[in-house]
């Protein structure tokens, strides 16, 4: 596989996903953390701080404790290739109203822009694909995955969108509420799960 040419802003992404948030538990990690809060958060809304790599996991036990809601997850491509493992977990478990959306950037935006092992060659959709998912499809520009959004979500299983985005060049940011008081991630973490899920 050749490196793809064409790259959506992160900004056309997320907007393209926030026209369709209604009761969906979305788990979103790194860049897209805040950015996603900003525009679409809501008490559903789970962040996957400290753990790189685990908001896939964390979004599938959701899924498995409330196979009623539809969950989506907002993962970065530096953070799931340091948990490639959790793609077959997932198409074995193959939760239905299941969305997992990589922003594959290239880098490993939050530290210095370092290039992402096996760039260019590497498909997330490819590897998402052959682990068993419903369906894993990649796009280079918005249009297309806004144009395709609504028929994946009537997938039934694990759908991948990999989406080929433009490196933001900014470290992450979680954004707590501002009256929030300081406690451990964790300690954090778990209530916002019980609220998502209630």
């Amino acid at each position: 596989m050749t490196a793809s040419t064409s790259r959506m802003s992160l900004d056309s992404a997320l907007t393209a996903l926030a026209r369709r948030r209604a009761e969906q538990v979305v788990v979103s990690t790194m860049t897209a953390l805040a950015p996603w809060r900003e525009r679409a958060g809501t008490d559903r809304d789970l962040v996957c701080v400290g753990f790189m790599g685990g908001a896939s996991s964390l979004g599938l036990g959701v899924a498995l404790a409330r196979p009623d809601v539809p969950v989506w997850i907002i993962d970065g491509d530096g953070s799931l290739a340091m948990q490639l493992g959790s793609l077959i977990t997932i198409a074995h478990a193959a939760p239905r109203r299941f969305l997992h959306v990589v922003m594959h950037n290239g880098v490993y935006d939050t530290s210095g822009a370092q290039p992402l092992p096996a760039e260019g060659a590497v498909s997330f959709a490819g590897l998402a694909g052959a682990a068993g998912y419903a369906r894993a499809v990649r796009f280079d520009n918005a249009e297309s995955f806004d144009a395709a959004l609504d028929e994946l979500l009537e997938v039934d299983g694990p759908v991948l969108a990999e989406l080929m985005t433009e490196a933001t060049g900014a470290a992450y940011r979680v954004n707590p509420p501002p009256d929030a008081k300081p406690t451990p991630v964790l300690a954090q973490t778990w209530p916002r799960v019980a609220r998502a899920l209630a």
